[in-house]
């Protein structure tokens, strides 16, 4: 009995010895111990406060991190949220001071077109004042990564105030969760990176377009592929690099949004080494 007991658990040993040796090399993921809570808006004015008037409409969607443990690097990644999303005036703000501000600072330079607005009605009579009047702006911001130290957002913003059409746009931001800093393009790139990561992002969209010649993208609504560059606008996950180029930026409004995601083995070559991401790529 004591033989067979030994060779049993000399069996289940090795099992468990090759078991493990197949699991060499293999990443863990792990999530960010981060909590996130979220603020909306939802206001309308009509011009001189008449409801039959034309008016405006402001919807906000925010989400941004409210617990982390680390108190300090929980203020620089709830800054960079809230600068991401409100711009210029309110990074030094709360996330709630910040969305009550913007809130007022909308609805304020809105009111500011009245004294225009009762000009263009006594001009026009019993005509109706145009639809360039009728203002709206929506915002929301999506977390599309938070594993391994490293946290991905996306800042959606669509607004119209008057025109033949809106403006959409897609900000990406990385964050490295273990000092709360920004991960910028020379904080991952070799040094020179930019020429071989533009022709990568070209050729990867000519494949996306099915075209077998870059060039041809410029026949489909593409500017010239010669002004195709690596931006900035980047996202970050355990399968590789996604850039995000808006409208107009390489192409016409009626491509909208390009989106590039590009895997780690592809531009391996041109990461460092030693990197907020290194432990992603490698």
């Amino acid at each position: 009995m004591k033989t067979q007991l030994c060779q049993k658990l000399v069996v289940l040993f090795l099992i468990s010895v090759f078991v493990s040796g197949c699991n060499i090399g293999t990443k863990k993921t792990t999530d960010n111990d981060v909590t996130f809570d979220s603020i909306s808006v939802d206001k309308t004015y009509h011009l001189l406060e008449n409801p039959e008037n034309p008016n405006c409409n402001l919807q906000i969607n925010f989400t941004y991190p409210a617990k982390y443990d680390n108190k300090d690097i929980l203020k620089k990644i709830q800054q960079q949220f809230v600068y991401s999303y409100f711009g210029d005036g309110y990074e030094n703000l709360s996330p709630e001071e910040a969305t009550a501000k913007y809130t007022e600072d909308y609805l304020n330079n809105y009111k500011d077109l009245e004294d225009e607005y009762k000009a263009e009605v006594a001009k026009a009579d019993e005509t109706p004042v145009g639809a360039w009047f009728s203002y709206f702006e929506m915002s929301s911001d999506d977390i599309a990564y938070n594993k391994n130290d490293i946290l991905s957002y996306t800042v959606n913003f669509e607004n119209y105030t008057g025109g033949a059409h809106g403006a959409h746009s897609f900000t990406n931001h990385v964050i490295d969760m273990k000092t709360g800093n920004p991960i910028k393009e020379d904080d991952i790139f070799i040094e020179g990176f930019q020429e071989d990561l533009a022709q990568i992002l070209i050729d990867r969209i000519a494949k996306q377009n099915t075209v077998e010649n870059p060039k041809e993208l410029e026949n489909i609504g593409f500017f010239s592929i010669d002004e195709i560059f690596p931006n900035g606008n980047f996202l970050i996950d355990d399968n590789g690099i996604t850039y995000t180029f808006n409208e107009y930026e390489i192409a016409a409004y009626v491509v909208g949004a390009t989106n590039v995601h590009l895997p780690y083995e592809e531009i391996q070559y041109l990461l460092k080494k030693e990197s907020p991401i290194a432990h992603l790529a490698f």
